[in-house]
């Protein structure tokens, strides 16, 4: 009689939301893994029909807590691209200031409390405190500086409230931005250092063939705009997103499943957005820092080792802090005044990078100035089926080094955190569950 087992873990710890994995066993073979993301659906996307088209800012931004900057980028923006609007370059700037800020906050966060503890097989980032009280110190002081920066351009840390269509609602006082320089100058030796801590991990072996999708920009490191750019050669603008990037509903999650397609008629292929997927595509346009740890560390790119994506994010973080800096030192003195706008009938998309990758919003705007559809692509959703795929390459490798299946599913833990999750963004972990038949 083939012997049947079932093993759970009922909860993902370590990531923002809740969900499940289902992995069928045949014997030792792998049948299926699914990733089941059953937080209810939040329906933001009809939350905004009938709403007037700047609600749209601040309404995405409470789809996540941790990346609330990138919901309101790629929604500002879309709206922009709808009404026909450009923003000056003194305002486009500032807003990558802010966006800057985002990532500071959400990569040391992520780095030192959430995906750290798995190098050395701790269970949270106290337990790592007690090992490495000067790291994670230090982790926390990065993310408190990327926390004050959004407070002061965002009007608070969680959930900003300052961005509107064609700039900002108030721009703070030159001197105000100013006093954060001293605070970002250390807090770039600070991620220089962080970033030589993780690249001393030790990394499992083993990489995947990801197809690596991100934006990318002729004169910039990809945050607000670009060209959606993939590692096999696809090139497509924000228009033509969802052409080349077909969601589709899976029974067992309440996620989209995002697949790459070809043409109308071909099946979708799965990829990879993220750090690391940024790192590989444009890495000649990160910061001359960030270039230059990337070197000492021996970061090799395209890198396809999910379990490297720590030392990406920390290659960005130190590009945050050299990018906020350059543009603290030489803020404008004065900024255009926020032009007025007709409203219209219009279709308007836009992508930026969230900190776990593209996020994708397109939205139809009425005569009446309102929200007539709207459509929104987070990363957590197209990642989805890449963890699965990363799942099923590497569990047989998981199961034979397990002690036991408790052990096996804290092992499977690891590597879907690193992708840092952000489910609740994701519904439209984690439970764990094996079945051996």
């Amino acid at each position: 009689m083939t012997e049947t087992r079932q093993i759970r873990v009922r909860a993902l710890t370590r990531v923002e939301g809740e969900g499940g994995l289902t992995v069928r066993l045949r014997g030792d073979a792998v049948e299926d893994v699914q990733l089941q993301i059953y937080e209810p659906p939040r329906f933001f996307e009809a939350l905004l029909r009938g709403r007037p088209l700047e609600d749209a800012i601040d309404i995405t931004a409470r789809i996540c807590g941790i990346c609330p900057v990138a919901y309101q980028m790629s929604s500002v923006h879309a709206l922009e691209a709808a009404l026909g609007i450009s923003v000056a370059p003194e305002i486009r700037r500032l807003r990558r200031l802010m966006y800057c800020g985002e990532w500071i906050e959400s990569h040391a966060l992520h780095i030192h409390l959430l995906h750290a503890p798995d190098f050395f097989r701790m269970d949270s980032g106290l337990d790592l405190a007690r090992r490495f009280p000067d790291e994670i110190r230090r982790g926390l002081e990065l993310k408190k500086r990327g926390n004050a920066l959004l407070e002061v351009l965002g009007g608070r840390a969680i959930h900003p409230v300052n961005v509107a269509v064609g700039g900002f609602h108030r721009i703070p006082p030159r001197e105000q931005l100013e006093r954060l320089i001293p605070q970002f100058e250390q807090g770039l030796e600070d991620a220089v250092a962080a970033a030589r801590w993780v690249a001393g991990f030790s990394f499992p072996d083993g990489s995947r063939s990801y197809d690596l999708v991100a934006l990318n920009h002729p004169d910039e490191y990809p945050m607000n705009e670009g060209t959606v750019v993939s590692l096999s050669g696809v090139r497509v603008q924000p228009d033509a997103f969802e052409r080349t990037f077909r969601e589709h509903q899976v029974s067992w999650s309440t996620a989209l499943h995002s697949g790459m397609v070809s043409s109308p008629q071909s099946p979708p292929t799965v990829y990879h957005v993220g750090p690391l997927a940024r790192v590989s595509l444009n890495r000649d346009r990160l910061s001359p820092t960030a270039q230059r740890l990337a070197d000492e560390t021996g970061f090799e790119t395209p890198c396809h080792s999910p379990w490297r994506s720590i030392i990406a994010r920390s290659l960005e973080l130190i590009h945050a802090y050299e990018e906020a800096l350059d543009i603290l030192r030489t803020l404008p003195k004065t900024y255009p005044s926020r032009p007025v706008f007709t409203p219209c009938q219009a279709t308007g998309c836009a992508v930026t990078e969230a900190p776990r990758g593209l996020l994708y919003h397109r939205y139809e705007t009425d005569d009446h100035g309102q929200i007539a559809a709207a459509n929104i692509i987070p990363p957590t959703s197209q990642n989805q089926r890449q963890i699965e795929e990363d799942l099923i390459a590497c569990l047989p490798g998981i199961l034979e080094e397990s002690s036991d299946d408790a052990d096996a599913g804290r092992a499977c833990e690891r590597l879907i955190r690193c992708y840092d999750p952000c489910i609740s963004c994701s519904t439209h972990f984690l439970t764990v569950s094996f079945q051996r038949t």
